[in-house]
């Protein structure tokens, strides 16, 4: 196995979004998303690409889910992960730079 991911719903608080994006968003408590979680590769296949295949599958089907979201989400565990989703284009939060987002009408945009 070269590498795996995990996906799962859960809510952010509307208090936690950016305020750009806050303006967009309904005044929900809560705003449901998908977070990737446990996204690795195998030491023997880093550098090859697997990190954004890997990504690319898990965006893909989070489009394709029937489950309302907003965006996915993700906790970097270091600042090499931090760089790897903001390069993909994903948004930190205002107070908790680690923990990142990219809403999903962005990631539908990509497998149009």
């Amino acid at each position: 196995m070269a590498g795996y991911y995990t996906l799962s719903a859960t809510a952010v608080a509307i208090g936690d979004w950016p305020a750009q994006t806050v303006r967009k968003l309904p005044r929900y408590p809560l705003i449901p998303a998908t977070l990737l979680g446990r996204l690795a590769v195998d030491r023997r296949y880093r550098g090859q690409g697997y990190g954004r295949y890997l990504l690319a599958d898990a965006l893909s089907r989070c489009v394709r889910s029937e489950i309302a979201s907003f965006a996915v989400l993700v906790d970097a565990k270091d600042e090499d992960a931090q760089g790897f989703y903001q390069r993909e284009s994903f948004l930190p939060f205002p107070d908790q730079p680690m923990k990142l987002f990219r809403p999903m009408t962005d990631i539908a945009e990509l497998f149009k």
